[in-house]
């Protein structure tokens, strides 16, 4: 009975989530339509014959440039979209008012990534349907393969991202703050133009950065070389360092202490939150989800 609960819960709080995101077109636009547009750019400036300077033989420009991309959209809803829309919610208490509800903080994460997933996803399938259909986009991988690949990026950077919602206070800062991160990392990489362009110094620069793992291991797995067990690895790191790590800074509130299972305000008769006297130090009341 309590798992078809949360379940339940779990299905209204993702569909809620994910309308929001519908209604951002900010969030829209950097996801689904600017990644769109990159595909469009580079491929009618480089075309997709095969046989190019920074392509393996068979494949061409926007085949290579295809799964880089994924890059680009998997740190624009991790380290902007995901920190932006935690600060906010923070700021405006609809955090506190999950927290004070049955809603375990599980199902509340487990719908929050889904949504930042499935938003990732999205963008990454219709600029992959845009290259086939456009410029004739070549695959020399497996589809499953690509999947755990994008799945293992996405979930590794989308818990960075909590950990940057974790430490900024507004998101005013959380966009300060992930632009600053995301933008170096987008141009050095790889993500955005191939690293064999690069002076020598920069590309020694960019071994080290971890969205360049991104791009080595979905490049390889679409073209078919298999899995890049060092860019694997080190992303796996990253996923488990960054799960400890926002598990025990996430915040409820501001001025709240952190960590996920931070005590809730016991709930008075009738259902609604009472003043927290544990000396925690968060406001008495606040409403449910909405």
């Amino acid at each position: 009975m309590a798992l078809t609960t949360h379940v339940r819960s779990y299905r209204r709080l993702a569909s809620v989530q994910f309308k929001r995101f519908l209604r951002e077109p900010m969030a829209l636009f950097f996801t689904v339509a600017f990644p769109v547009l990159l595909v469009l750019l580079f491929g009618f400036i480089w075309g997709n014959e095969p046989g190019g300077p920074f392509t393996p033989p068979g494949f061409g420009y926007i085949d290579s440039y295809v799964p880089a991309l994924a890059a680009i959209v998997i740190g624009t809803v991790a380290l902007i979209g995901l920190p932006i829309t935690t600060a906010a919610d923070r700021k405006q208490k609809l955090l506190r008012r999950y927290q004070v509800t049955p809603l375990r903080p599980l199902v509340y994460f487990a719908a929050d990534v889904s949504v930042h997933f499935g938003s990732a996803l999205l963008g990454m399938g219709l600029v992959i349907i845009l290259a086939k259909l456009v410029f004739g986009l070549r695959f020399g991988g497996n589809w499953a393969a690509v999947l755990g690949g994008f799945t293992l990026s996405t979930l590794a950077f989308v818990a960075v991202g909590y950990v940057l919602a974790s430490l900024v206070r507004s998101e005013r800062v959380a966009q300060a703050v992930g632009m600053a991160i995301y933008f170096p990392l987008m141009f050095l990489s790889g993500a955005a133009m191939p690293l064999q362009t690069m002076p020598g110094n920069v590309r020694d620069v960019a071994r080290w950065l971890p969205l360049t793992h991104v791009v080595h291991l979905l490049q390889d797995l679409w073209f078919g070389v298999g899995w890049n067990w060092l860019s694997g690895m080190v992303l796996l790191a990253m996923l488990v360092a960054s799960t400890v790590a926002s598990a025990a800074l996430f915040r409820w509130e501001q001025g709240s202490g952190p960590g996920i299972a931070a005590r809730r305000v016991a709930p008075l008769h009738g259902g609604h939150p009472g003043p927290d006297r544990s000396g925690g130090g968060r406001p008495g009341s606040a409403g449910g989800p909405h």
